[in-house]
């Protein structure tokens, strides 16, 4: 019978199903280009091959096409009968994650790599930082990932995808220097790995190496067709760069041609939040705000995130709608995350609305109760999901409601009390 590449037995008789099924994965596990089309070949080959329409339904999944992704998950369970025990709760698996089940998916996650831990595609959802356990609103979501992948690395611990994940597992842990030499690591066996080149970036941020992070990504990105997964959330990285290094003009051309709705390709939940991420910190930063993006970003968001329920996206879109100046859409927001806290159905608890109440009164310029409401929070954001640097939004918004209330100093002691990394700030009238 013919197997994966870490081994595992497939339940196909196809050369070229096999194939170009083991290249769609990796296309998939690593956010390269034409994972896709590649999966589609495999179904090709052999329609019966269950394995092949399950990674397919997962790579429509990822970037947001949900009625393909469930189309072919159809396609998987109904030949998946006859297939190995392995490949029957590989399916089974992965299937709960696509029908919404995350609480579900990551206790069968667990179960599944408890008997088969080289299969990289089953543990893949549970891993970085939108994962099952990044999304899952817990405040230990962050060791609880270097335990997760802990378990694992004596059986994939040379493999370029596990030493990316092990990566960023540790760099969200404060182990930045440990992360690079990983990340470099999994490069070097696979260059053209764009979540490799995405953790790298992050690596070098929390390094404070921001020169080096902006010159490895303008050798990167050229490679990249502006059509991959990550290249609207890798421009983000270049223009973040650039307003770390004081070069706003080109941050902002970055934006308005990689970055912003139309101008980017990639999935809804990395371009609803990165155009608010962007245009804010370029606002804390000292620039002038340009109320057209953000009616731009705002009515994006209304049309990807119409309601709330993902606390990260949440944040995000109110923030947009609060500046945008959308009264209607932002009281719809805080109603409705307000009504899911109060159900009990947020596993974030009360985070979200703390946060949302922050940002609300910077916006309208109540800088000392902002201080306040995003300091007695700081120790609960990670619960929200994302990456130390994108939550950064947020302590650089309290950075500035410090210095805006006349508390420069208690600024400069909150950046000195941080030992883990190194900040990266850009706000106006804290040097």
């Amino acid at each position: 019978m013919l197997t994966d590449r870490f081994g595992y037995e497939l339940s196909t008789g196809s050369g070229d199903a096999r194939d170009a099924y083991v290249a769609g994965c990796d296309g998939v596990l690593s956010a390269e280009h034409g994972d896709i089309a590649t999966l589609e070949r495999a179904t090709r080959h052999d329609p019966k091959f269950a394995l092949a329409h399950m990674a397919l339904a997962r790579a429509r999944f990822i970037v947001g096409d949900a009625l393909s992704a469930r189309k072919a998950l159809a396609q998987a369970k109904e030949h998946v009968a006859g297939a190995t025990e392995r490949e029957q709760s590989h399916v089974a698996t992965m299937a709960l994650a696509i029908e919404g089940k995350p609480v579900e998916c990551f206790d069968a996650t667990r179960a599944h790599l408890a008997r088969w831990p080289c299969d990289a595609m089953v543990a893949s959802p549970a891993t970085g930082v939108f994962g099952l356990i990044g999304f899952s609103g817990r405040i230990g979501r962050e060791p609880e990932q270097v335990a997760f992948l802990e378990a694992l690395r004596p059986h994939l611990g040379t493999d370029w995808w596990f030493r990316m994940v092990w990566a960023f597992a540790l760099l969200e842990c404060g182990r930045a220097a440990e992360a690079l030499e990983e990340m470099e690591a999994s490069l070097a066996l696979r260059p053209t790995n764009a979540h490799g080149a995405h953790i790298k970036v992050h690596a070098l941020y929390e390094l404070g190496r921001m020169g080096p992070a902006l010159g490895y990504l303008q050798e990167w990105m050229p490679t990249y067709p502006k059509q991959g997964m990550m290249h609207c959330h890798i421009s983000w990285h270049v223009a973040l760069c650039l307003l770390a290094e004081n070069r706003a003009d080109e941050a902002w051309q970055v934006y308005r041609a990689q970055v912003h709705p139309g101008g980017a390709w990639g999935p809804a939940l990395n371009i609803a939040t990165d155009g608010p991420a962007f245009l804010w910190r370029a606002e804390l930063a000292g620039g002038t705000r340009d109320p057209a993006a953000w009616r731009e970003i705002d009515a994006y968001a209304a049309k990807s995130f119409p309601r709330a329920g993902i606390a990260f996206v949440d944040v995000h879109n109110a923030l947009a709608a609060l500046v945008a100046g959308n009264d209607g859409r932002f009281a719809q927001l805080v109603d409705e995350i307000d009504a899911r806290t109060a159900s009990g159905k947020a596993p974030t608890g009360d985070t979200v609305p703390r946060l949302v109440a922050g940002l609300r009164a910077y916006a309208e310029g109540r800088f000392a109760d902002c201080a306040r409401t995003l300091e007695e929070a700081r120790a609960d954001t990670v619960r929200i999901g994302g990456s130390r640097a994108q939550r950064d939004l947020l302590e650089q918004t309290l950075l500035a409601a410090l210095v805006k209330s006349g508390r420069t100093d208690q600024a400069r002691r909150l950046l000195a009390g941080i030992t883990d990394r190194v900040p990266v700030v850009r706000v106006a009238g804290l040097a």
